[in-house]
């Protein structure tokens, strides 16, 4: 199956403001000037070498991952922060733009951060469309009656084209939808928020984003610790760095290292943290993997010099447009 982030950010979508792009166009254009690169020809092997704090930067829409099996016969999207809005461009050239096609979303939680961008989200004013939402919360319906009414939004719920189906999934029990088994598991956070452990194609890929991880030991987790295990990839909150976690208690998100803590007991082969903070620049985010990437090695000569033996991670910090074959 092949996730593809459509944003990575948290709380607050955080685009550029002129005066940084005119920064960050300033120390690229520095740096190659000190690399002693002079040729159109060398561009882009240069852009290439730069670390993506630096060039590329890793977005400023809030999450959005969409999950689609191998044939593509299956698809779902997981929240509907504003980085749904692009995802619909990729939609629109397909049945969607012909009001002949379904989305299934499953939403974690209801916080303005993952629901922010379906009012922008075009296949829901198409008619003919068919919008499956689920959650286990039993205030799906209300969130979106919410949302889509005055003074909040001017277009009501009722006069949107397409068709809304409701459907609420039972917590820790798998949910068949074409190709793919999904089972959600609560994840630690302030209002109720639910993971996803998605099962396709012989993978497993496990959604963890908005949790605090407060519950980290297997004995802690009890009946959501299969959100964790024989997982392949899994997307994971790293909004903070571990001294901000401590200074944030109940606020909802953790830290790369809780993450890789539980990757390497329950040697999940791959991790991507998202849910940057919308305060952090992206220079900020790369020091915060450089944080990690000095933690997780860490810990790999701790366990050679103990003669243990801990599985390899393989991580990064994702970005908006990031694709991942798992």
């Amino acid at each position: 199956m092949k996730v593809k982030l459509w944003g990575a950010r948290g709380s607050l979508p955080s685009p550029y403001t002129p005066r940084s792009l005119e920064r960050r166009i300033r120390s690229v254009l520095e740096s190659f000037v000190q690399s002693g690169a002079t040729r159109e020809s060398e561009i882009d092997d240069f852009l290439r070498a730069l670390p993506r704090g630096q060039y590329g930067g890793f977005g400023g829409n809030t999450p959005s991952v969409s999950v689609t099996s191998d044939s593509g016969k299956t698809q779902v999207v997981i929240d509907g922060g504003s980085g749904i809005r692009l995802l619909a461009h990729e939609l629109l050239e397909g049945p969607c733009g012909k009001g002949q096609g379904e989305v299934h979303l499953f939403f974690t939680h209801f916080h303005w951060d993952h629901l922010i961008g379906l009012p922008f989200f075009v296949p829901i004013f198409i008619p003919g469309n068919t919008i499956h939402v689920y959650a286990v919360q039993p205030d799906l319906k209300a969130a979106f009656e919410t949302l889509f009414k005055k003074p909040y939004f001017p277009v009501p719920l009722e006069k949107l084209g397409a068709k809304i189906v409701y459907h609420q999934l039972e917590a820790r029990k798998p949910f068949r939808l074409g190709e793919m088994t999904l089972t959600p598991y609560q994840l630690d956070h302030p209002d109720p928020c639910w993971g996803y452990r998605i099962e396709c194609d012989g993978k497993v890929f496990s959604h963890c984003v908005d949790t605090e991880a407060k519950r980290v030991s297997r004995e802690a987790l009890g009946e959501d610790l299969p959100l964790y295990q024989g997982v392949d990839l899994m997307v994971f909150d790293a909004q903070y760095s571990l001294t901000e976690q401590m200074e944030k208690v109940d606020w909802g998100h953790a830290a790369a290292e809780i993450g890789l803590d539980i990757a390497l007991r329950e040697a999940i082969k791959r991790v991507v943290f998202i849910h940057h903070d919308p305060s952090s620049t992206d220079f900020r985010i790369s020091g915060g993997e450089a944080q990690a990437r000095a933690y997780y090695e860490g810990q790999q000569r701790e366990s050679r010099r103990k003669s243990t033996r801990i599985p390899e991670v393989e991580f990064c910090f994702g970005y908006e447009g990031l694709e991942i074959q798992v």
